[in-house]
């Protein structure tokens, strides 16, 4: 056997080796049996249901501002003079009651100028008395009674009435009513020395001390009352017709501890422009009140019928809420009366259907869903 003889016989070999191993390989795969797929199971998730029940909804709405006090008043000066000091200090934070001296400046001047109009007119009705009991006898014994009671250190008293055209013309004439009416108004204006406190309440601003030389018109401090504010809201126009003057506020502090009724006092007519608002006064008292402070609350609003109150998160898009129907969710629209807080009130829900009563990540209009047992 020749050497290319050997070769050929070698390839040839070769080739049915590869042949008879690859037919082997293929006869022992068709052998061996696929095993069988497991079917892929579908996890639904499962939820909560709220069933739908319709009714008549006391509805509130939401309101909140800073308080002001309902009496403050800036005071000014009507007289000059010079403050002299009293029992209390004219400092910020000193409370008064009603009609108590506020502030006492020096009258010594004013006051011995009227009593000299005083003994003026003392002097010129003692010198009328002769002609009066001539000419007017009926009239005498009242005028000598005004006399003998006249007392300059007192408020002056009312003059006699004359009892006919005659006496009143001889009473103008010895200028007796020009002295009689400027003497009143000398003890109108000495009664101005004196400030008094014209409702109870603090001093927020005091701009003198005792010792300051006050002048006609100067601004001295300003005083408010404690425990009667103002909470000032704004509502929304399209809100403002659910409420009304009368309307009952319940208050609360984010800062303190406690809660107050209010009620709408006033309702302004002015809209802003901006905001398209409306302001809203509500009266309310009380402990731990203090102006500046804010507040927020609910004031009762309409009532809503044929409604009802779901959680806001329940809300898809604000226009629809998730139904399960037959282990399915499907978005039923739904028409948004008012938000309050966490919750929503809405219409156009069928009594007895089943909704998504707590929403779940990811939930989809179509999506399978299993009840919570």
């Amino acid at each position: 056997m020749t050497q290319l003889t050997k070769r050929r016989l070698s390839i040839v070999l070769g080739i049915l080796a590869l042949v008879g191993a690859v037919a082997f390989k293929n006869y022992l795969g068709a052998q061996k049996k696929t095993p069988p797929r497991k079917a892929q199971e579908t996890t639904r998730k499962q939820v909560d249901v709220l069933t739908a029940q319709n009714e008549t909804l006391a509805t509130t709405l939401d309101v909140q501002g800073r308080l002001a006090a309902f009496d403050k008043v800036e005071i000014f000066a009507e007289v000059g003079g010079m403050t002299k000091a009293t029992g209390r200090a004219f400092k910020v934070g000193t409370s008064y009651t009603k009609g108590a001296p506020m502030l006492v400046m020096d009258d010594t001047e004013p006051r011995l100028a009227l009593l000299a109009q005083k003994s003026t007119l003392l002097n010129t009705i003692a010198q009328a008395m002769p002609d009066l009991k001539i000419d007017y006898p009926e009239s005498y014994p009242a005028w000598e009674a005004y006399l003998n009671k006249f007392d300059v250190e007192k408020a002056i008293a009312p003059l006699p009435t004359p009892k006919n055209d005659r006496e009143k013309r001889f009473v103008a004439a010895r200028n007796l009513l020009t002295q009689y009416y400027n003497i009143k108004s000398q003890e109108e204006r000495l009664g101005k020395y004196t400030l008094y406190a014209p409702f109870g309440g603090v001093l927020t601003e005091a701009l003198v001390s005792p010792g300051s030389i006050i002048r006609v018109g100067q601004k001295l401090g300003t005083l408010m009352a404690t425990g009667n504010f103002e909470l000032v809201a704004t509502v929304p126009l399209s809100d403002l017709s659910a409420i009304q003057v009368g309307s009952t506020v319940k208050l609360t502090s984010e800062d303190i501890a406690g809660q107050w009724t209010g009620t709408v006092k006033r309702i302004s007519d002015q809209i802003d422009v901006g905001s398209q608002t409306v302001q809203v006064f509500v009266a309310v008292n009380g402990g731990n009140l203090r102006e500046g402070m804010y507040l927020r609350g609910d004031v009762a609003a309409r009532s809503v019928a044929d409604a009802m109150r779901i959680p806001r998160e329940l809300l898809v898009n604000q226009r629809g809420v998730y139904e399960v129907q037959d282990s399915i969710l499907r978005l039923r629209e739904v028409d948004l009366v008012k938000m309050e807080g966490q919750n929503a009130i809405v219409r156009g829900i069928p009594n007895g259907t089943p909704l998504l009563g707590k929403m779940i990540p990811g939930a989809y209009d179509g999506m399978k869903v299993k009840r919570r047992s």
